[in-house]
């Protein structure tokens, strides 16, 4: 069972989010909050496999909640879940460390695929904006993206890349490629110690200065 930790500051939508998750039988709502400081509390008691985040909330935002997650080396991947299809919205939630991003008109099924995703060491972003947002993202990215050239990947690291920057879990690499999950965990470790990064978002962002996704 994922542990799911719900952050949104109405009422009424955190219920009905909750009541749409009960009728999974992999997903458990075990800890809300209805700002930053409170998800703070939250998270840190409940110890969450996921949080599902909103952006706009009085008080303590879902920008100042990433940052606060981050700050306080909080490790744990948040799913944005909002009603704003908003570029720029979105890749400052990506900056701050969000690992998903999807609006609020989703099914049940494609909210847990997100959440599972998640849980799993993926990411997920809703299609309609990866495209846009991966370029925007390659636009935007500061200069110490840039850096020396990262160490030559081999053909099986770059396959992996790639696969991560599509938002593939290591479960989902390991079916498409035909390895063993402690394999594929292995390869990705190897691709952002090559790269340079601890992160999944920053491999990608690097990855697609230096040409390394086409």
């Amino acid at each position: 069972m994922i542990r799911v930790c719900l952050v949104d500051d109405q009422h009424l939508v955190r219920e009905g989010v909750k009541r749409l998750l009960d009728l999974s039988d992999e997903v458990e709502v075990v800890a809300e909050a209805d700002d930053g400081m409170g998800a703070l509390a939250a998270i840190g008691e409940a110890r969450p496999d996921v949080v599902l985040l909103d952006l706009r909330m009085p008080r303590h935002d879902g920008i100042w909640t990433l940052n606060a997650l981050r700050d306080s080396g909080i490790d744990v991947p948040v799913l944005v879940l909002t009603t704003f299809d908003d570029d720029e919205l979105a890749i400052e939630a990506i900056r701050a460390g969000a690992k998903g991003y999807l609006l609020k008109d989703v099914t049940l099924d494609q909210l847990v695929s997100a959440v599972r995703t998640l849980a799993e060491g993926g990411t997920m972003l809703r299609p309609a904006i990866t495209d846009r947002l991966l370029r925007s993202l390659r636009r935007e990215a500061p200069q110490d993206e840039a850096g020396a050239p990262p160490t030559p990947l081999t053909e099986r690291e770059t396959d992996v890349l790639g696969l991560l920057a599509a938002g593939y879990s290591n479960r989902e690499i390991a079916e498409a490629l035909f390895l063993a999950e402690g394999t594929v965990k292995n390869h990705v470790s190897s691709v952002l110690l090559k790269l340079g990064t601890r992160d999944r978002t920053r491999a990608v962002l690097r990855a697609l200065h230096h040409g390394l996704l086409g």
